[in-house]
């Protein structure tokens, strides 16, 4: 059978896990996180090149399985934190005219 190779990635917060790996031809995502020793890991959602596959997904030479962690925060839940702080200002509120709009002193 042929070897072939395959990169295993897991990225943390503050470093990223990559492992260069030979594993036959036939493999699966689960046998690759097996050899990896990241196989504790497979509860999240795992990929590769960025496309989530099933872990009995079939690897190729060359591929790049990643790892996904969850998210810390929503981010339509981010952004609407983000947009609660924001303060509006209406055209009409008051009579005061901004500075570029004043009328010039002679």
């Amino acid at each position: 059978m042929a070897v072939l190779k395959v990169e295993v990635v897991y990225a943390l917060p503050g470093r990223e896990e990559s492992i260069e790996l030979t594993v036959q031809t036939g493999a699966t995502v689960r046998d690759v996180l097996e050899k990896s020793g990241l196989i504790g890991l497979m509860s999240h959602k795992v990929g590769i090149f960025g496309k989530v596959v099933p872990e009995d997904a079939p690897v190729a030479d060359g591929d790049r399985v990643e790892i996904y962690r969850s998210l810390a925060v929503d981010p339509k839940e981010a952004r609407r934190a983000r947009a609660a702080t924001y303060t509006t200002r209406s055209r009409r509120a008051g009579s005061v005219r901004s500075p570029s709009r004043a009328p010039r002193r002679r």
